[in-house]
């Protein structure tokens, strides 16, 4: 699977967890925030990738 695959699969699968999450135990629980700020670093780390036109660079994704 290329980078670029497991990025997108990676934010889907923490958009999906930070939803479950933030349906059983309420939008401002402590964990649906931290779900919420590593799906921001997610989507960051594209933002960079693709704003440097450069989706070559070896990334490491922890899921």
């Amino acid at each position: 699977m290329r980078n670029k695959e497991k990025l997108e699969t990676a934010i889907e699968m923490k958009r999906i967890e930070m939803i479950r999450v933030g349906m059983t135990k309420g939008l401002s629980n402590r964990a649906t925030v931290k779900c919420s700020q590593e799906l921001d670093e997610l989507l960051n780390i594209k933002r960079r990738l693709y704003a440097n036109g450069d989706n070559k660079h070896k990334i490491s994704i922890r899921i």
